[in-house]
């Protein structure tokens, strides 16, 4: 193997070996072998192919060592030429060449201005290729049409039925959010402080009496008030096109509990400078 191909075996390896130990390690969740059965076989064969070149490396080294320059030079260079000769030999079984000295055996009679052609036959791996995909086609049509697979509309059902389950396990995993019991909370709303002034102050001041983004200590809301519509906004963004990006892909769904539950502590505390009204009034 050439240098190239073995450094690029090895950061191939290296990329899998971490692929396989962040699915080992990520809870509730199958092992590697179960996750990506193909790419842990191939972590490793090549895992196997990179001990054996290695080992493979240290013996030739031990015998190299101990023989003199001349034999060394000679071993290298004897061990090119093998090399060189194996791949031409698989190139040849590969595509069913002639050699140039036995393409006469192959002209055929006719010739066009003094120019022959040969009658060579398709390579193996091309007509080897095309049997196998007429093997794969009799299979497909024998389970789909003969045997009675699953078309596409009942794999869709199916899908459906296990991502129901999935939903139904997930809720039941998942605690309601109880925005009652978070309002008088004085470390929720700590937090949300803390939040509001490192995302959102830009926008909408320290205080919340709004800059680029608006008031949020008036009755006035362009997305509509109170506690839920509030948390529904700071997680999904703004109006489309403008406003805010969506923080549910930078927070948690506990912290932008936190930021809403303080936003919606804010109204009426009358700031200085406030931002005028945007939006309808909201009214409970």
């Amino acid at each position: 193997m050439t240098p190239k191909s073995i450094a690029f075996i090895r950061t191939f390896l290296i990329f899998s070996i971490v692929f396989i130990a962040t699915e080992i390690t990520v809870p509730g969740e199958d092992f590697a072998f179960k996750q990506a059965p193909v790419a842990t076989f191939l972590s490793i064969v090549l895992l196997a192919l990179v001990i054996g070149e290695k080992l493979k490396e240290a013996t030739e080294k031990l015998y190299t060592d101990h023989i003199s320059e001349k034999e060394r030079a000679e071993y290298y260079a004897k061990k090119e030429k093998k090399r060189i000769k194996n791949w031409k030999s698989l190139w040849m079984i590969l595509s069913n060449i002639k050699p140039l000295s036995e393409e006469e055996s192959i002209e055929l009679d006719h010739d066009y201005d003094g120019i022959k052609e040969l009658d060579n036959d398709l390579p193996p791996w091309w007509l080897y290729g095309f049997y196998a995909t007429i093997v794969f086609a009799l299979a497909y049509l024998g389970y789909y049409e003969v045997f009675g697979g699953p078309n596409q509309k009942e794999e869709y059902h199916e899908e459906v039925v296990i991502a129901q389950k999935e939903i139904e396990a997930y809720k039941k995993n998942v605690k309601p959010i109880n925005f009652e019991s978070l309002a008088n909370d004085a470390n929720t709303m700590s937090k949300g402080k803390k939040l509001f002034k490192q995302n959102c102050a830009v926008c909408h001041m320290v205080d919340g009496r709004g800059g680029i983004g608006p008031n949020l200590t008036d009755e006035y809301w362009i997305l509509g008030g109170g506690i839920k519509n509030i948390y529904n906004t700071i997680a999904e963004g703004g109006r489309d096109g403008k406003g805010m990006i969506a923080w549910k892909n930078s927070l948690s769904t506990e912290k932008i509990q936190q930021i809403a539950n303080y936003v919606w502590s804010l109204q009426g505390s009358k700031p200085a400078k406030a931002k005028g009204p945007e939006g309808d009034k909201w009214v409970e």
